[in-house]
C-alpha cells in the first residue's frame, strides 16, 4: 500500500487482500486448531519459521495475521502480535523484558490493572519499580538516567486525562539504554503515533476504540520486529491467545475507526465544555481544555484531543449515585471507546481493585466519572446530561 495513503483509507484496506479467501470481499473467521501439511519438509520450514504459514492456533492464525497487518499499518510498525485481552499485552510485555533485579519506571497515573502489576506482581519477581508523579518530566527523567531496563507510559492516562511528553521521555530512554513501552489506547492510532516519537513499543487494549462495539475482547503489541517477537514467543507459550472470531470483529470494527473517533472527538470536546461551565461539576479533566495543565503537550503531540473526558461532581459519590442513573443515553458499564457513550466512576471502572486511600493518593476523586464519548448527537448528549443534572439542584 503507498506510504501516502490516509489513515482514512489504510482502517478500511490495510492488511486485508492476503488474507481473504474464495473470492470474498472480507477477511474470513478462520477457527481451525490445526493445520495440514503433506510436504513433511514445507512443514519443518513452517514449524521453525524458515517459510510463512501456520501450524497451531495458539501460534498463529490468518485471522489474527490479517488484524495485526492492519495495525502495523496504522501505527508504522514493522511486526505486532495480538493478545486475548488488553491487559495481556500489557503483561506478556512486562514479563518478557523483565527479570529479577531489572528495574522499571513508570507513571503513578496509569490503568489500575497495570497499576496492580507494579504494586503486587513485579515486587514478588524482585523486579524494583519506580512510580513518578505523571507530569514531573523532570523527575521521570532522573529516574530513568538512574538506570532502568523498561519504562512505561500511559498517554492520555485512564481515567484523569493526563499526557506526558513522549518526544522528551523517549530521548532520555534511548540515552539510558531503556525499552519506551507505551499505551495508546486513549488516543488510538487516528491521533498519536509513539513510535513516530521515539517509543520502542506500543501497546493497544484493542477492546476500547479498535473495535469499537464493546462485543469482543483483545489486545495487540506493535513495533520493531526484533522485539515484537520476543514478546510473541513469551505468548506462544505461555497462551494468552486472541481468539479469531474476536480478531474478525476487531477488522471489522477498525474499518470505521476513523469515522468513529473524530466523531467521539467532536462529542467530547463539546461536553467538556459544556460541563467546565455546570455549577454542578465542581472539575473537568480533558486535555483539549486550555486550562487542562498539559494542554500544550497535547495539542503537539495529539492530532485531536480523543473522545474520553472525566469530570467530578460537586455533590461527592451521593450525587454520582443520582445523577448517572437518570442518563438515557449512556450504558453504566465498565468499558470504553464504544459507538455508544459509556459512563462510570472510577472506584467501579478504570481503578476498581484501588482503595479509597488509593484513589485520593492518584489524585482521582472520589465523584469522579468517566465519560466516553458516543457517535450520538451531541445536542442529545447535552440534553442528557442536563436532564440528569437537574436532579442535585431540585434535591
Amino acid at each position: 500500500m503507498n506510504k501516502r495513503t490516509e489513515l482514512s483509507t489504510e482502517t478500511v484496506w490495510a492488511g486485508e487482500k492476503d488474507y481473504r479467501a474464495h473470492g470474498a470481499s472480507q477477511v474470513p473467521v478462520v477457527n481451525s486448531v490445526a493445520y495440514e501439511y503433506r510436504d513433511l519438509d514445507h512443514w519443518y520450514d513452517v514449524a521453525k519459521g524458515r517459510a510463512y504459514g501456520h501450524i497451531y492456533g495458539r501460534n498463529t492464525n490468518p485471522t489474527l495475521a490479517s488484524f495485526e497487518d492492519k495495525i502495523c499499518r496504522l501505527e508504522g510498525a514493522e511486526a505486532a502480535t495480538s493478545f486475548s485481552t488488553g491487559m495481556a499485552a500489557i503483561s506478556n510485555t512486562m514479563y518478557t523484558f523483565l527479570r529479577p533485579g531489572d528495574r522499571i519506571v513508570s507513571i503513578k497515573d496509569t490503568y489500575g490493572g497495570t497499576n496492580r502489576i507494579f504494586s503486587d506482581f513485579l515486587p514478588h519477581m524482585n523486579i524494583k519499580v519506580t512510580l513518578c508523579e505523571t507530569g514531573d518530566h523532570e523527575a521521570l527523567e532522573e529516574e530513568i538516567r538512574k538506570g532502568c531496563k523498561v519504562v512505561h507510559l500511559e498517554t492520555p492516562t485512564n481515567p484523569t486525562l493526563k499526557i506526558t511528553d513522549l518526544e522528551r521521555i523517549a530521548k532520555v530512554s534511548k540515552e539510558s539504554d531503556a525499552l519506551l513501552v507505551v499505551d495508546n489506547t486513549f488516543a488510538t492510532p487516528i491521533l498519536q503515533n509513539p513510535l513516530e516519537s521515539g517509543a520502542d513499543l506500543v501497546i493497544h487494549s484493542a477492546t476500547k476504540f479498535l473495535g469499537g462495539h464493546a462485543d469482543a475482547l483483545g489486545g495487540t503489541l506493535c513495533g520493531a520486529k526484533h522485539l515484537v517477537d520476543q514478546v510473541f514467543h513469551y505468548r506462544e507459550i505461555n497462551g494468552a491467545t486472541m481468539d479469531p472470531n474476536g480478531a474478525y470483529l476487531m477488522i471489522r470494527g477498525m474499518k470505521t475507526l476513523d469515522l468513529r473517533v473524530q466523531k467521539q472527538c467532536d462529542n467530547a470536546e463539546k461536553v467538556a465544555e459544556y460541563l467546565s461551565s455546570h455549577p454542578a461539576v465542581s472539575k473537568v479533566f480533558y486535555p483539549g481544555l486550555a486550562d487542562h495543565p498539559n494542554h500544550d503537550i497535547a495539542r503537539r503531540q495529539m492530532k485531536r484531543y480523543g473522545g474520553v473526558l472525566s469530570f467530578a461532581l460537586a455533590g461527592g459519590m451521593e450525587a454520582v449515585k443520582k445523577v448517572l442513573p437518570r442518563l438515557e443515553f449512556a450504558n453504566r458499564a465498565a468499558n470504553l471507546g464504544a459507538v455508544e457513550t459509556t459512563v462510570g466512576p472510577a472506584n467501579t471502572t478504570s481503578h476498581v481493585e484501588s482503595t479509597p486511600e488509593e484513589l485520593e493518593a492518584l489524585g482521582i476523586p472520589e465523584s469522579l466519572v468517566r465519560y466516553s464519548a458516543g457517535i450520538e448527537s451531541f445536542e442529545d448528549l447535552k440534553n442528557d446530561l442536563e436532564n440528569a443534572l437537574a436532579i442535585l439542584e431540585e434535591s
